[in-house]
């Protein structure tokens, strides 16, 4: 299966629905203490190598970074270790901010 390029909203709604969805958020640590989605899991880009047997292969991992440059890198790089279930968050945290939760800071 390709990596799929979703919007923040097309996310939103699955989480309403219950879909039982990975958030991973590829971005640096000051970045992600700086704004994160709760719940969403914490691998910066960096350390997915050596941390990719963190993730569950079984599940849809929605992948974001701050504008979704990052997190297509990370659906490639998982896509090589045979994930296949892979969603890229298009416009990454700051659409989220702008379109489902404007109390997370844009930066």
């Amino acid at each position: 299966m390709p990596i799929t390029q979703c919007t923040s909203q097309q996310i939103q709604q699955r989480l309403q629905d219950g879909d039982k969805l990975m958030l991973l958020d590829v971005r640096e640590p000051n970045e992600y203490a700086f704004a994160h989605i709760e719940g969403s899991l914490h691998i910066p880009l960096r350390q997915l190598p050596e941390r990719a047997e963190e993730l569950e292969k079984d599940l849809d991992i929605v992948v974001l970074c701050h504008h979704g440059m990052r997190s297509q890198q990370a659906c490639l790089f998982l896509e090589q270790y045979g994930f296949n279930r892979l969603y890229n968050l298009k416009g990454g945290i700051d659409a989220w901010s702008l379109t489902c939760d404007p109390s997370i800071p844009r930066y």
